[in-house]
């Protein structure tokens, strides 16, 4: 008979500490594989881009440096799910799997339920573990903030990972190199997916690296110093890059969980100093798992709008809108902050919630473009894409909810109230550096000497703006306010709140 194992498959949980899963298989004398899965489907899902996998990787080579002292490591496998689990089957028992939900995309949902069946159809049990306070099949929010902090008053999941008997990759069959501390088992022709992840564990110098001891580092490093003016300067996109907390990709891939932070926050209640930033923060990773919540109850999100009345919404037509989602996904729209925002995150993963925000705002209601043209594609962008966060926050800035507050930001006073001296701007268009700061925002205004004076040609070095921001602005705000007043929406609208809205709660 073959030796019986337990796994533990990470997921969006690559940490040794706060770790249910790894507590639970660390609590039973059991040989167990510590597994991660690349899947081909994820690597081919337009929401993942080289970051993501790099990001990835890191955290999987941080692990992996920690557990090398304990002589274990993470085993790492490219195939789909069914596959490696049925590879690992072939030499083993598998006696249960221990892993956290995932709050994913229909991909991993529609997976999750090929593989449940596959279990059951194998006598294996599947032990999911809710995360971040995040509760599945809820139809209802009357108990929700009670469930939150009773999570948070729990105490931490740290594993004895001393009690762990880890079986050793070598032991499931011949294994490729990825680099020093991250070893792959490939379960069909991944040459090309292979070659590609071995440059990952390099790092990018413009994007955030990944790992547990990098987050905790990020963290103690906003607590010290970064952090003390963070409510004051979260909305400006030069700012915010240093006074945020930057933690969004680690809570993001789970190099870190909100329950940590916000116990290391609570070192700061005392402190007159950082009482805004300790009160702002806080709501903010509370906020954080509402509109996962929401995305959890709710993941239709991905495909349509969770107010069913806008599939009706008169957005432009795909001749109208094809140019103009293609201007803005190059920065190329003539409005300055709205190319520099986008730029900067292609560039380095990164941009702050307001800009995030103006982006979506800007698409969807001056460029009146289908919310679904640009959701991938800021997906992608973002090295801390999360679906539950993503998908929720998209409706709401593009206003197809019908419940919350219609958000117009003029990209003209987005840029006067949070780069008025261009800094940002000026950054990521360079076409646009000798420009004045009275003229930076709006270029368009440069007579033809002042074009030559600055060193710019306008419709050449960088374009004019493709829309006009005042009569769009008129247009989208009748458009808007107009199909919100409709009894399909206002009915929608109801029971959308009937089933999200936390009792003592503003709408969200």
């Amino acid at each position: 008979m073959s030796k019986s194992i337990q796994i533990v498959w990470f997921k969006r949980d690559l940490r040794l500490r706060d770790h249910a899963p790894l507590a639970e298989a660390s609590c039973r004398n059991e040989p167990t594989v510590l597994l991660y899965i690349i899947e081909p489907m994820l690597i081919n899902d337009p929401h993942f881009d080289i970051r993501h996998w790099r990001f990835i990787t890191q955290s999987i080579t941080d692990l992996n440096e920690q557990l090398s002292a304990k002589g274990a490591c993470i085993t790492l496998v490219i195939g789909n799910a069914e596959q490696a689990f049925a590879s690992i089957a072939k030499q083993f028992t598998i006696a249960r799997v221990l892993s956290y939900e995932e709050v994913g995309l229909d991909n991993t949902y529609q997976r999750d339920k090929r593989l449940k069946a596959w279990f059951n159809g194998h006598g294996i049990d599947w032990l999911e573990f809710a995360n971040g306070g995040v509760t599945r099949g809820l139809n209802n929010r009357r108990n929700w903030k009670q469930q939150w902090h009773d999570y948070l008053r729990r105490p931490v999941d740290d594993p004895a990972l001393e009690a762990l008997q880890v079986i050793e990759p070598e032991s499931l069959g011949t294994p490729l190199s990825l680099s020093n501390a991250v070893k792959v088992h490939h379960l069909d022709d991944t040459t090309d997916i292979i070659s590609s992840l071995n440059a990952l564990t390099a790092p990018a110098q413009t994007f955030q690296p990944g790992g547990e001891k990098r987050a905790w580092y990020t963290l103690n490093h906003f607590l010290a110093e970064r952090g003390i003016r963070y409510a004051q300067q979260i909305s400006s996109p030069s700012l915010a890059r240093k006074s945020c907390s930057r933690l969004s990709p680690y809570l993001a891939w789970g190099n870190i969980t909100p329950r940590q932070v916000l116990n290391r926050l609570n070192s700061k209640k005392s402190d007159s100093d950082w009482r805004r930033t300790v009160k702002a923060f806080s709501s903010r990773i509370q906020w954080r798992s509402h509109f996962i919540q929401k995305f959890e109850s709710e993941c239709s999100m991905e495909i349509s709008p969770v107010n069913k009345a806008y599939e009706n919404y008169p957005y432009a037509g795909a001749l109208d809108a094809e140019p103009k989602v293609t201007a803005w996904q190059r920065g190329e729209t003539g409005f300055p902050l709205i190319d520099a925002c986008i730029r900067a995150v292609i560039a380095t993963g990164y941009l702050n919630f307001r800009m995030r925000a103006m982006l979506v705002s800007f698409l969807t209601h001056h460029l009146n473009v289908d919310w679904r043209k640009g959701v991938v594609f800021l997906g992608r962008q973002f090295l801390d894409f999360e679906p539950g966060i993503h998908y929720p926050q998209f409706q709401m800035q593009a206003s197809v909810t019908g419940t919350n507050t219609i958000r117009l930001y003029n990209p003209l006073k987005q840029a006067l109230d949070h780069d008025k001296d261009g800094r940002f701007t000026r950054k990521w268009v360079p076409e646009l550096a000798e420009v004045p700061d009275d003229l930076i925002h709006s270029p368009w205004k440069l007579s033809a000497m002042e074009q030559r004076l600055y060193g710019v040609e306008l419709g050449r070095d960088y374009p004019l703006p493709i829309i006009d921001i005042e009569q769009a602005s008129r247009e989208a705000r009748d458009r808007l306010w107009s199909f919100r007043e409709r009894d399909d929406v206002k009915r929608e609208a109801r029971r959308i709140l009937s089933k999200h809205t936390i009792p003592g709660s503003p709408r969200t």
